[in-house]
């Protein structure tokens, strides 16, 4: 499958170095540079952020032929040398070492994608002419055999005057070049790379110089199956392409009901006994009260939502690799447009399902600095993953479960996709509001490269969920764990006469107690109250706080957090507590990002204002008419 050679170009003069120190992955979106990352590094890679700015890269390591460990940066991808968006023009001042604090990379490894090489090999040709030395892998070399398209490697090596190999990224084919190229003592090309700078200084000599080089190299285009213009066909159209895309949604939430509320009992089951079993190993009083029903109850009340959150993250990974997402993002640019923006912001705000820190440091790709803003202050109201246990809990407590479609669609993943599309409007209501007045912009055209229709791959998917899993495990064992310990203590003081009060006259209490006048219109008790308070951490750790609260409570310690609930709130406070999650803004991380991207302190204050009037407005009717219409 593979192909590889070396070229025929003269050598520099000067002294063999010591090998590759870093090397920079480089390429365009949808080429497969992260599945190559991800192939040559596996588990040992790490996310980090270049010093100064808020773009965040992937660094992985490998050992060469030598037993030498070399850092593989995965950079940004990139159309071109010429940065108009944030995530490009770091990605071109690595290239030419014009970051602070990071040295400009040893190599290059470029990855193109082997079925448009017509219109990647531009950008080749400027990458090239950064000169280091460059290794470059044209992937999906399976798809290019398969469409019957044809290539000569070493034809394209001697005229890019750098190595070629053809590879399959997905399936780790041809890849033992990777290995040979960091185990060299590379040098530029100077023979060819003059050449190359001349031809890159004009756009339409560089895409002639492009197509010549392709011809030359004995390129024949593959042809797209049939199958791919029939699916985009049909996912593309505009009546046909919304409903599929309705379907998909539905059949995520159905999934994470029908598969993930099983498996969280199982988990919960399992957490409880082990629970038991060191509490009974433990001899009564404050440290097993400290360690059982603070630490233990705290946490795991919010651990045994991790199956459903993992099967949320396995649906979206395999829909992004498989190319559906990128067709998304196109149906969707007819729906962004009425609101003032276009389907780039999609891709941001479709992240921010997963979490919004991410999703905000992904706007970086838009290049209007109005739009950027605006997606910025809309990508919270995307239901989060912070949000599922939160949803989940409360539906499974309140809503018993009724099948509304047969056993395909039922009444709990109902009011999950309910709660979907409220965030959703909200989102699109706040954006036609803000792109009418204060960042109100031109229209700007949306480009997309749709990447061809492939099958997810296990390996792939199976490094997404362990990424996903060790960062929701680290919120665990962090913000989540430290608000329990903190609660339980807050809950044993202030001690009388060496001992802990009454819950009722504790510390915490006094806190849920004094804002329990504000919230009670909204159907919360001082439970919630302090819940509320402790989640603009981190969402999700209302749960966790609930937890340990009803732990310690002897009316409801023996109750699970499901049926605490039922003695807490009514059904108008669960739903007005459903809708304010769905509209808040509890995520001090998130906060801080926005501050970062925005470099001030006004927009996260505006938006932080607006989120939480919005979310208790909201909840107070929600109340009023869930009381009034259901009891």
């Amino acid at each position: 499958m593979s192909a590889c050679c070396d070229t025929s170009v003269a050598t520099s003069s000067q002294p063999a170095t010591s090998g590759f120190r870093s090397v920079a992955i480089v390429g365009p979106p949808n080429s497969g540079k992260s599945t190559l990352f991800n192939r040559l590094t596996g588990l040992r890679q790490k996310v980090a952020n270049f010093p100064g700015v808020t773009v965040e890269h992937h660094v992985g390591y490998i050992r060469n032929q030598r037993d030498e460990e070399v850092a593989l940066i995965d950079l940004p991808g990139i159309y071109s040398l010429t940065p108009k968006s944030e995530d490009e023009r770091v990605t071109v001042d690595v290239l030419n070492g014009h970051m602070d604090g990071t040295p400009k990379p040893d190599a290059i490894v470029l990855i193109l994608d082997a079925t448009n090489l017509n219109r990647h090999l531009v950008l080749a040709a400027r990458v090239i002419a950064v000169g280091l030395p460059t290794l470059v892998l044209l992937n999906m070399a399976d798809s290019l055999k398969a469409q019957g398209g044809s290539l000569d490697p070493l034809a394209l090596a001697r005229e890019l005057g750098t190595p070629v190999a053809l590879v399959s990224a997905s399936k780790g084919e041809g890849l033992e070049i990777v290995q040979r190229f960091i185990s060299t003592d590379g040098q530029p090309t100077p023979t060819i790379i003059p050449v190359i700078k001349t031809v890159t200084s004009d756009v339409v000599r560089c895409r002639e110089w492009a197509c010549t080089v392709a011809q030359n190299s004995s390129y024949q285009k593959p042809i797209p199956s049939a199958w791919t213009k029939r699916l985009d066909g049909l996912i593309l159209d505009k009546r046909w392409g919304p409903i599929i895309f309705a379907v998909v949604v539905v059949a995520v939430f159905q999934c994470i009901f029908s598969l993930g509320q099983p498996l969280s009992n199982i988990f919960q089951a399992l957490l409880d006994g082990i629970g038991a079993r060191i509490g009974a190993l433990l001899p009564a009083g404050l440290f097993q009260s400290l360690l059982i029903d603070g630490a233990w109850r705290g946490v795991t009340s919010v651990l045994v939502f991790l199956p459903q959150i993992m099967l949320l993250f396995l649906v979206i990974g395999a829909l992004e690799d498989s190319g559906y997402l990128a067709r998304a993002a196109v149906i969707a640019d007819r729906t962004m447009k009425q609101v003032g923006l276009n389907g780039k912001s999609f891709i941001p705000l479709l992240s921010a399902y997963a979490c919004a820190v991410p999703a905000i440091m992904a706007t970086r790709t838009i290049e209007d600095k109005r739009d950027r803003v605006a997606t910025i202050l809309i990508a919270p109201f995307m239901t989060c993953s912070a949000r599922l246990p939160v949803y989940t809990m409360i539906i499974a407590a309140f809503i018993p479960e009724h099948r509304i479609l047969g056993p395909i669609f039922g009444s709990r993943a109902a009011a999950m996709l309910g709660l979907y599309v409220i965030g959703f409007l909200a989102a699109v209501v706040t954006a036609r509001i803000l792109k009418s007045s204060i960042l109100k912009s031109k229209d700007s055209p949306f480009i997309l490269e749709l990447p061809p229709y492939r099958w997810p791959t296990f390996r792939s998917l199976g490094l997404r969920l362990y990424d996903r899993c060790k960062a929701f495990l680290y919120r665990a064992g962090t913000v989540i764990l430290f608000v329990s310990l903190a609660l339980w203590a807050f809950t044993h003081l202030p001690l009388r006469h060496g001992q802990p009060p009454d819950i009722q006259d504790s510390l915490v209490a006094s806190v849920g107690h004094t804002i329990e006048p504000v919230i009670r219109p909204l159907g919360f008790d001082w439970k919630i109250g302090v819940g509320l308070v402790t989640s603009v951490a981190a969402r999700e750790v209302i749960i966790s706080t609930l937890g340990t609260l009803n732990g310690i409570d002897p009316e409801s310690h023996a109750l699970s957090l499901q049926q605490a609930l039922h003695s807490q709130l009514t059904l108008g406070g669960a739903a007005a507590l459903l809708i304010f999650f769905a509209f808040a803004m509890q995520c001090t991380s998130t906060l801080a990002v926005v501050r970062r991207e925005t470099n001030s302190w006004k927009w996260p204050a505006i938006q932080f204002t607006y989120m939480t009037a919005l979310a208790y407005v909201s909840a107070l009717l929600t109340n009023i008419l869930v009381t009034r219409f259901f009891g």
